[in-house]
């Protein structure tokens, strides 16, 4: 099989062949039945010290031994041909009309471009350089008939290059001609002639062993690619004509013969006689190691001016200044925050006010901001795709908004984190978990993980991990995301402002220590994987209906899809990624009760648009482990409040009020702008994904995976309210689709690679104004640096609007130890609150440690009359010993901002509390004050805590049923689906009687779950 050096890029080894035997004839004319030979070579010299980029020096000129037998004089080519195509590019017609006459618009001649020369080629001469031939079998002339006899009247020399094209072997003892030199050799190489020397007879008669075939060369290349492939380093990896790649390439490349006319072509009958090919000698040199050369000096130039070198560095600026402009910005930014604040640095945080950090913020924060932004989008609108770099300016613009909380507070941020600590503190000690102290514990999955990692690391205090947690986590949902967006048909500007977009509107403040910000990350891997591993793309081949519905749902079919087909993966890998992905959903359901929710509608999506290759088992089998999660893991949460589950279910106008306008009305008027800010992302976010939307639907492109992941979310509206905060769960888990759709706003073409890629400005229909495209482009990317600048201070506003009551002090943590010092055997804590009732969460860093012992379920109702205290004296005196009422910093902020209490009601209603004559202060600094009761009954004794430990979860006489239902059903549909890894056609009958087994069982296991939950609310 002859060596393809195309296919690989090495060069072959070249053989020598040793001299005909003395007496052989100098030249036969070819046999007219001569049989073609594939093992007949091409017998080439070349100099024993081959130089590869630059001719021979004069010394070695002058030596006969170092090259061969053949003298090689230094020679210098002509200049090359500027017109040829590089080798391995295919080339591309000129734009535009082109003039009648022939000419390029270069200047260059058509001819020299044609693709179908208008004469046969002469016997003995070479193609220009710039000229390729039309299509044709490989090691096969256009006009050559293979398998056809030469005519008789041929010249010798003319013989063989027709044999060669047709793939025939020489007669014995013929002599080939000698090929010229090519005019069209690259400057600076040296022309070696090839010689065709006669071989010796053989018994079979083909050609010596360890030649080089003559009518074979490389695939995808013309018969000259071959030589040129021997003799050039340059064009050993190209893909197109040898004859173009020798024009091109700076290497010295060994001349070729054009491939010649038959005899059926219209070549004129009589062609001029070329001279035969002299004999040269057949004694082979020995092999010479070849002198290494020092590199040629290059001549002295005259010095760069300082003109010159400033030039030189201005045009090089697309290259240094984005570099510069982010660390300058990131380095900008970090001083204005953390020095001491002064003019135009430092924060200080009694200026924070109803508009949150922002207002704190100095002015060369934003000019930071505003500097990383720009630097961003100097790369983006660079031509090449500098990966490293743009995921480098995103996670400086990251940790510029997300870590913006952790610079500048003392304490980690948002209350709520505290009590997840306290359960991982709970579970790393106990080594348990325990639902009846709180409702979260039944989804431990999250703090046992880290429960487990804290205890084998030897952490104890997770005040690092609390505070960055929130930098990181947006970290983390970059990968994820950007592996999604590497599964869609889109260009690297769109990809990369999706990818900026993301960061910029993920106001929602989910992302701090806790489950759903961990499952987030989760959830995004999850995605990733259905894209990258098990996503399907096929184009619709059924006929669209003629009308109706059907018609127009058809149209969408056939449009282009907006995600790229996965290709090319291993089985073995397809089983990995499906056990990663079972092991994601697993982890989500153990920690999170609306992450499955999310994952498993995202699946069932996809399997109605036709988006994963996997199979309907998979749904039913993730969907009963979310329902058996339910029915047998949290028994003791929804044992007792059946009602609170399901009594908002398919209550949508109230969920999204609930979420929306209860949290506006009787705000503080600067907080109610922070308010309306969020919502207004929202709707802008929304719009721009409608409009990116329409514009790939213009470009007949149809993202069916973006407008899921958009859309899957909205369904949880149907569920419950959970808590008032499902609107802003809907929102996170709509954030990649939206990104994704708006980032088409603004760049909706398909990439340069793509099989149909329109212009920005082909409108749909003709009577559209067109504008320039390089102006559209231009200001495609200004609008979208303009609106990612709109994006990230409004984010500043949006997600740091809240800072005045969910920053936490030093002072706040400090009097919460001292209530875990004094919690033996147990503590009881009353925070303050507008209004009694169970949705109303405190506003102080509760719950780190003890939580088994400290009772943080007793609310003190408050008045706007900071001098109306009996009622918070009033539910302290109902409490047993050891209980205290906290007033913190957090909590009169709150007030002020959400229900409207003046702006000294905290330091007046302190003073209350200290006048009062029931109550003695145990604690305080300038954040917090504790206060309990001055004189207890005697013998009065502090009660014991509660126990955690229960009489055991209720049971129905079916559960073991259903326990052995579920794991044949979950056993059964693996099965199914591993199977189905091999492909649709494999194994029917196997995959059918796993149906046969898996139905039955899943109808069992769901009953006995609704028996379950019937049963156990029934008798509790």
């Amino acid at each position: 099989m002859p060596f393809d050096p195309e296919a690989t890029g090495v060069i072959p080894k070249l053989t020598f062949d040793t001299a005909p035997p003395e007496g052989s004839p100098a030249e036969d004319p070819p046999a007219e039945d001569a049989e073609p030979d594939s093992d007949t070579t091409t017998m080439i010299r070349l100099p024993a010290a081959l130089h590869i980029g630059h001719p021979p020096t004069v010394e070695e000129a002058a030596d006969p031994d170092a090259t061969g037998t053949v003298t090689t004089p230094a020679q210098t080519a002509p200049p090359a041909d500027t017109s040829a195509t590089k080798p391995g590019l295919r080339s591309q017609p000129a734009s535009g009309p082109q003039p009648a006459d022939g000419t390029r618009a270069d200047g260059a001649s058509a001819e020299a471009t044609s693709t179908k020369p208008d004469t046969a080629a002469k016997p003995g001469t070479t193609t220009p350089s710039g000229a390729t031939s039309s299509p044709a079998a490989p090691g096969t002339s256009k006009d050559a008939a293979p398998g056809k006899a030469p005519a008789k009247s041929a010249s010798p020399a003319e013989a063989p290059a027709k044999d060669a094209a047709s793939g025939k072997t020489p007669a014995k003892g013929a002599t080939p001609a000698k090929r010229p030199v090519t005019e069209t050799a690259a400057a600076g190489t040296v022309p070696v002639p090839i010689v065709r020397p006669a071989s010796a007879p053989s018994a079979g008669g083909g050609a010596p062993a360890g030649t080089t075939p003559t009518g074979t060369t490389p695939a995808g290349g013309s018969a000259s690619s071959a030589s040129a492939a021997s003799g050039s380093a340059a064009s050993a990896s190209a893909g197109g004509s040898a004859t173009s790649g020798s024009a091109a390439s700076g290497s010295a490349a060994a001349p070729v013969e054009a491939p010649q006319a038959s005899p059926m072509s219209a070549a004129p009958p009589t062609a001029p006689p070329q001279p035969a090919a002299p004999k040269v000698a057949t004694k082979q040199a020995p092999p010479q190691q070849a002198t290494p050369q020092p590199a040629p000096q290059a001549a002295p130039g005259k010095p760069r001016t300082l003109g010159g070198r400033i030039g030189a560095l201005v045009a090089s600026a697309p290259k240094w200044l984005p570099v510069l402009l982010v660390l300058e910005g990131l380095a900008m930014y970090i001083l204005a925050l953390k020095v001491a604040p002064g003019p135009l640095r430092g924060v200080d945080p009694n200026k924070i006010d109803g508009l949150g950090l922002i207002s704190a913020l100095p002015t060369t924060a934003f000019i930071a901001i505003l500097i990383m932004i720009v630097s961003f989008f100097v790369t983006v609108a660079q031509s090449t795709d500098r990966k490293f770099l743009l995921l480098f300016q995103i996670a400086a613009i990251t940790f510029a908004l997300h870590g913006a909380g952790a610079l500048v507070a003392t304490a980690p941020r948002f209350p709520t984190a505290y009590i997840h600590a306290g359960f991982v503190e709970f579970i790393s000690r106990t080594g348990e978990s325990a639902i009846s102290i709180d409702a979260r514990m039944g989804w431990p999955g999250f703090f046992a993980l880290f429960a487990f990692v804290t205890k084998a690391a030897g952490i104890t205090d997770l005040t690092p991990i609390l505070q960055w947690t929130p930098l990181v986590s947006n970290l983390l949902y970059l990968l994820p995301f950007v592996l999604i967006l590497r599964q869609v048909v889109a260009t690297t500007r769109a990809r990369w402002f999706a990818a900026l977009l993301f960061v910029l509107v993920q106001w929602i403040g989910q992302d701090y220590f806790s489950p759903q910000g961990f499952t987030f990350a989760l959830y995004l891997a999850f995605i990733a994987i259905l894209l990258r591993w098990f996503g399907r793309v096929e184009q619709r081949t059924k006929p669209i209906p003629p009308k109706g519905l059907r018609k127009l749902l058809g149209k969408l079919d056939a449009m282009t899809p907006g995600e790229l087909a996965n290709t090319g993966t291993y089985r073995a890998d397809k089983l990995l990624m499906l056990m990663m992905l079972l092991a994601l959903f697993v982890a989500s359901v153990a920690s999170h009760q609306i992450t499955p929710f999310m994952m498993l509608g995202v699946v069932t999506a996809f399997l109605i648009f036709k988006r994963t290759s996997l199979t309907w088992g998979l749904p039913f089998f993730l969907g009963l482990l979310v329902l058996a999660w339910i029915s047998y893991m949290t028994v003791g949460f929804w044992s007792s409040q059946i009602g609170a589950i399901f009594g908002g279910f398919g209550r949508i106008l109230q969920n999204i009020g609930n979420s929306t306008g209860d949290r506006i009305e009787g705000s503080d008027p600067a907080h109610a702008l922070v308010l309306q800010a969020r919502l207004g992302i929202l709707v802008v976010i929304l719009s721009l994904a409608a409009t990116g939307l329409f514009r790939r639907f213009r470009r007949g492109v149809f993202d069916r995976s973006a407008l899921i992941l958009l859309c899957v979310p909205v369904l949880a509206l149907g569920l419950q309210s959970y808590g008032g905060e499902i609107g802003l769960r809907i929102y996170m888990f709509a954030l990649p689709g939206a990104c994704l759709l708006a980032a088409y706003a603004f760049f909706p073409n398909l990439p340069a690679d793509s099989a149909d890629v329109r212009e920005e400005t082909v409108p749909l229909r003709k009577r559209n104004v067109r504008f320039n495209p390089q102006l559209t482009k231009k200001l495609s990317v200004v609008l979208a640096a303009c609106f990612a600048v709109l994006f990230a201070f409004a984010f500043l506003l949006a997600r740091y609007g809240n800072e005045k009551f969910e920053r936490v002090t030093v002072g706040e943590v400090a009097a919460l130890h001292y209530v875990y010092q004094h919690d033996k055997p147990s503590a009881k804590v009353l925070y303050l609150v507008p209004k009694t009732g169970p949705e109303v969460t405190p506003t102080l860093p509760w719950g780190e440690k003890d939580v088994e012992l400290v009772n943080f379920g007793v609310q003190a109702l408050v008045h706007k009359d900071p001098t109306q205290v009996a009622d918070a004296i009033a539910a302290l005196k109902e409490q047993p010993r050891n209980s205290y009422l906290i007033v913190s910093r957090g909590q009169v902020s709150y007030l002020q901002l959400n229900e409207g209490f003046p702006e000294d009601w905290g330091t007046k209603f302190r003073a209350a509390l200290d006048a009062s004559p029931d109550l003695k202060r145990v604690f305080s600094n300038q954040d917090a004050a504790l206060y309990t009761w001055k004189k207890f009954v005697r013998g009065t004794e502090i009660p014991e805590p509660q126990p955690y430990k229960g009489r055991g979860d209720p049971t129905t006489p079916w559960t073991p049923v259903g326990i052995g239902a579920l794991a044949v059903t979950w056993v059964s549909l693996f099965a199914y689906e591993v199977i189905r890894l091999n492909g649709p056609n494999r194994a029917r009958k196997a995959r059918k009687r796993l149906l046969f087994l898996a139905v039955p069982a899943f109808v069992v296991a769901l009953a006995v779950i609704i028996e379950r939950f019937i049963y156990i609310a029934q008798n509790n």
